[in-house]
């Protein structure tokens, strides 16, 4: 079979990059004055974590050593964000100085929407022809999700993400006609894994659709091979580079370890072996990678049970409970829609339209084993989405390609059927493909939203103005609602006790009970960590009563103004943050 596909034209690149860049970088532009440019406490905790690297911290050394105060907190992120992010700030202090964390906050994520743009239209250009190539280019500028992850201000590990999960979709389909690709495949599944286990259900769909490969088809068993043999490869690589040897059998499932390489090499030997018996029908080789599946998780479990209980399965269940059930990417997709229905509208809408084209072209037998690919991976990706909306990061992204192809076939046939009925298709497919079309349409709506939670306050105690009074002075030890801990490390020489992470299991737990149990025992927290300072933003959480406090708490007092005198204000006028003192007992 010859392949298809073609080469993206390096100005139908340029012009679309350039366009979705002028949009980002005017929006950035003209709202800066009332949202922060480092927004997402997660942004602002890995640029943190670059500094940090690149003053010397060890590569293995993952513990933020202000965090936590005064013990630090180890994060379960990946260096191989920090390196690239890193070089580039380098590069950027001789010309930019102290400009170049600005600098790098425009150039990190455009450079990386570049690459977004190029494989959307690689994808779209195998599955739609040449017609497919602009609307590969333009619909992933109009996302939400390329609008949020690909945006100044981004140094998150999404964005990876999402170009890992692209590129095995890609190498997958390719694997089809040539099977060298399924290297790719397997070497960009280990690294989506390896920067972070949101890439595990896409990584999941992967390992399926290379075994039903084989099952459909034997001269498939090379392809399914070199993914298996290149993905155990990469894992063991990325454990070696990511985890200290001391560590390596640790069982851990929140981020990478010895029970992901694990499954990568029992995955790579069913692979290497399943194709060597003596299986004609497609019934029986079936049966065989069932039989695999299976012994391939009895062999995990019996590594250890606990493995049942997922990534989060040593976290507090009272952090379960008050904390992560209300982090909104977390949320369920139903839940995410109750509260506000623009957002997971937005992002599902394009993807039940690629999906829809996909079973289209399947039932119409078009290129069968691609679409079939393709509506796997969209298939995994929405359940997942079900289940807890944040993996609309990766599932919307890969559903663009599909819907640049609607576009390209509603287009084929207005040219060659000029009227209204085709004109008015040509429109729809646009529409339900543009994520940003479907958020304005679900605005304009009358549908019920949960209220808002000051948010406009909330991004104003986020700006870099907003610490510049405690950025003067000497280093302290602070207490601060979790949701500021990562920008007061950014923008200050302070350490914290509470930031918004997993790990950070008794920075977090003091955090929430100092501000929402009584102030005895708050003040008991502050004097065992020896804390100097408590810093608020009181348009945050911990001060609105997000989780039930006593009458008698710090949360409560303050909204009566009635906190006791070892706290003392030092709030410098015209400050949006809160600045107090703590008195010696």
């Amino acid at each position: 079979m010859a392949s298809r596909g073609g080469r993206v034209g390096v100005w139908p690149l340029f012009v679309a990059w350039a366009l979705g860049a002028a949009a980002y970088i005017a929006k950035a532009i003209f709202t800066a004055s009332t949202t922060p440019l480092i927004l997402d406490t997660d942004d602002a905790m890995r640029l943190n974590e670059v500094h940090d690297f690149l003053a010397g911290q060890r590569w293995y050394d993952l513990v933020q050593h202000r965090l936590n105060t005064p013990y630090g907190a180890e994060l379960h992120w990946s260096r191989l964000v920090d390196v690239p992010e890193a070089a580039l700030i380098l590069f950027l202090r001789p010309f930019a100085g102290a400009m170049a964390d600005t600098v790098a906050a425009y150039t990190w994520p455009l450079a990386l929407l570049a690459v977004l743009l190029w494989l959307s239209a690689k994808l779209a250009l195998r599955l739609g022809r040449h017609e497919a190539l602009w609307a590969a280019l333009l619909l992933p500028i109009v996302s939400l999700i390329t609008i949020g992850e690909f945006a100044p201000g981004r140094f998150d590990h999404h964005s990876a993400q999402i170009l890992c999960s692209l590129a095995i979709l890609y190498c997958t389909i390719a694997a089809l006609e040539r099977p060298r690709f399924a290297l790719g495949a397997g070497i960009f599944a280990a690294v989506a894994l390896t920067i972070g286990i949101e890439g595990l259900p896409i990584v999941a769909a992967t390992v399926l659709v290379f075994g039903l490969m084989w099952v459909t088809d034997r001269q498939h068993a090379a392809a399914m091979r070199d993914f298996g043999l290149s993905f155990a490869v990469t894992m063991a690589l990325g454990l070696a580079q990511g985890v200290v040897p001391a560590h390596w059998f640790e069982l851990r499932l929140d981020a990478v370890s010895i029970v992901y390489v694990a499954v990568a090499i029992l995955c790579a030997l069913a692979f290497v072996i399943l194709p060597l018996l003596p299986l004609s029908k497609p019934t029986q080789r079936f049966a065989a990678a069932v039989a695999a599946a299976a012994i391939t998780g009895a062999l995990l479990l019996g590594l250890d049970p606990m493995l049942l209980k997922g990534p989060y399965a040593a976290l507090d269940p009272w952090l379960v409970q008050n904390w992560l059930a209300h982090v909104s990417e977390s949320q369920t997709f139903g839940q995410s829609l109750a509260e506000d229905p623009v957002y997971p509208l937005g992002v599902t809408v394009p993807v039940l339209a690629g999906l829809f084209y996909a079973g289209w072209n399947i039932v119409r037998k078009r290129d069968v084993a691609a679409w079939l690919i393709v509506a796997g991976f969209l298939v995994v990706g929405i359940a997942v989405m079900v289940i807890q909306i944040r993996a609309a990061r990766i599932v919307t992204p890969l559903a663009l390609p599909a819907c640049a192809a609607l576009v390209a076939t509603s287009w084929r046939r207005l040219l060659a059927r000029p009227g209204i009925v085709p004109a008015l298709g040509m429109v729809g497919s646009v529409v339900v493909s543009a994520g940003l079309a479907i958020a304005v349409f679900a605005a304009l709506l009358p549908l019920p939203v949960a209220a808002g939670n000051a948010a406009g306050a909330r991004k104003a105690c986020l700006q870099p103005a907003a610490f510049t009074r405690l950025a003067t002075l000497p280093r302290q030890r602070i207490m601060a609602p979790v949701d500021l801990g990562s920008h007061l490390l950014l923008f200050t020489p302070h350490s914290v006790v509470g930031a918004p992470y997993h790990r950070n299991q008794q920075g977090l737990l003091d955090t929430f009970h100092f501000f929402d149990g009584p102030i005895v025992e708050a003040r008991d927290i502050l004097t065992s960590r020896d804390i100097h300072l408590v810093v608020v933003c009181p348009a945050m959480a911990e001060l609105s009563g997000s989780i039930d406090r006593t009458p008698d708490s710090f949360a409560a007092l303050y909204a009566e103004k009635a906190l006791p005198d070892w706290l003392v204000d030092e709030t410098p006028p015209g400050s949006v943050l809160k600045i107090y003192a703590v008195k010696a007992p």
